[in-house]
């Protein structure tokens, strides 16, 4: 018998179940830290999950700007580029306008602050906040150098914006600085790969730590705030969108949950739009999307595109709030909150997500912000299913708008499965070596 056939194989582990052990030995160790008053294992669960998601933040500001940068001149391959870009807004929008009626009915049908046991003295003003002003003053950068320090994402969209329209507008004499944009964002997503490979142990120490702070108590305090966010972001993820998919695509939404699972799985433990956007794209286009539309409809969505952190969750969170200080809240109110957040949801990349978004809807609605200290202990819980609900809407929305214009290649869509991460990079890999060709719309 010859060496190499008595050796023993190790069987390869399915990237969703080492998420899923991660979960389950991150909620076990968790339990311990907490229960067993085990100091050095609850700072390790921290230092484990800080540390996961410093390495998904180091690589968040040059990865927007190439991103789009790049987005943007690859449109001068697809026909109608405009009208895609258009529709594409306008399908964002939509979806956010349904996604926050949702939460709105849910949160007047449940009244998740009444019960609660939470008071006005519970609340603290967050460091952060966020104004139409801001947002609006807040677009253009001071300079080219602080956007990228202090992450503030939306300076960093525009700036990339400029950049992408001037290289289209310079033609040929653009193709170098083209190609170095091309390259570093190739080797941007190569390192966010690996990053992306470690979120099993990324999720055992975030889960870990939230259990070890907090423990279940917690939960229970804000039971019917999470179950309201969780059950508002499952009804459009699993029920919005598959209706959306069948009637307006016309495609399988069964296919497309299956094609897309890769992506909505890793937004669930990474906590991460922007982080998870390499994954995005590449199911995006496995689904049949023309990569020249999803390089640019991806990234867009990643920065703008939040129906769980911009629509389901201030809606909900606005009403606890009232709820918890005792202020009546009307129908002028509840057509404001709709407007923020299909408006201004933007804002969501100018920070710290659903924090700054929050803080914008209280502002317009003038209810004090003191009310966000009440749902920052629970926000970690909340995060993973809002970033879940985010990622399916940026994958959702190149679809319809690809079958609409009758781009999608249908074929491609029936065949997509779901994919491991190395199976994605691969992918990815033999994606570069092909020639690209226009789209016709």
């Amino acid at each position: 018998m010859s060496p190499t056939s008595s050796r023993v194989r190790i069987p390869k582990i399915p990237f969703w179940a080492q998420i899923l052990g991660g979960l389950v030995l991150g909620v076990l160790l968790g339990w311990i830290a907490r229960s067993g008053d085990v100091a050095w294992l609850g700072k390790t669960l921290d230092e484990i999950g800080s540390i996961f998601v410093q390495l998904l933040k180091l690589a968040v500001a040059p990865l927007v700007f190439f991103a789009i940068v790049v987005s943007i001149t690859n449109l001068r391959n697809v026909s109608n580029a405009a009208r895609l870009a258009t529709r594409t807004l306008l399908w964002f929008m939509i979806t956010s306008l349904i996604a926050v009626s949702i939460g709105l009915a849910i949160g007047l049908l449940t009244n998740p602050g009444s019960g609660s046991g939470l008071t006005p003295a519970d609340g603290a003003k967050p460091k952060h906040t966020g104004s139409w002003l801001d947002f609006l003053t807040g677009i253009i950068p001071t300079d080219v150098i602080t956007p990228f320090t202090e992450l503030n994402v939306l300076q960093i969209v525009f700036m990339a914006a400029v950049v992408g329209i001037a290289l289209l507008q310079l033609g040929e004499k653009a193709e170098p600085i083209l190609t170095l944009s091309t390259s570093v964002l190739e080797l941007l997503q190569k390192a966010l790969w690996w990053v992306i490979k470690l979120a099993p142990l990324g999720t055992l120490g975030l889960i870990g730590n939230a259990i070890n702070t907090y423990g279940w108590d917690l939960i229970k305090q804000y039971a019917t705030f999470t179950a309201d966010v969780y059950v508002g972001c499952a009804l459009v993820l699993f029920g919005v969108y598959p209706l959306l998919l069948a009637t307006v695509a016309k495609v399988s939404p069964l296919q497309f949950f299956r094609g897309a699972w890769p992506a909505i799985q890793l937004a669930f433990v990474s906590r991460s739009s922007v982080g998870t956007m390499p994954v995005t794209q590449r199911v995006t286009e496995r689904l049949g999307v023309p990569r020249e539309y999803a390089s640019f409809a991806v990234p867009f969505g990643a920065t703008t595109k939040m129906d769980g952190c911009a629509a389901i969750y201030p809606a909900l969170a606005a009403i606890f709030i009232a709820e918890v200080f005792g202020i009546h809240l009307g129908i002028g109110d509840y057509l404001l909150i709709a407007f923020v957040s299909v408006i201004g949801s933007a804002a969501t990349a100018g920070l710290t997500g659903a924090t700054v978004m929050l803080t914008l809807t209280l502002s317009t609605l003038g209810l004090p912000l003191e009310g966000v200290g009440l749902l920052l202990a629970i926000d970690p819980i909340l995060d993973m299913m809002r970033t879940a609900t985010n990622v399916a809407g940026q994958s959702v929305v190149p679809v319809i708008v690809a079958a609409r214009e009758n781009i999608l290649d249908r074929d491609k869509y029936a065949t997509a499965h779901g994919a491991d991460i190395d199976d994605l990079m691969s992918d990815e890999a033999e994606a570069d070596r092909e020639p690209r060709v226009p789209v016709a719309a």
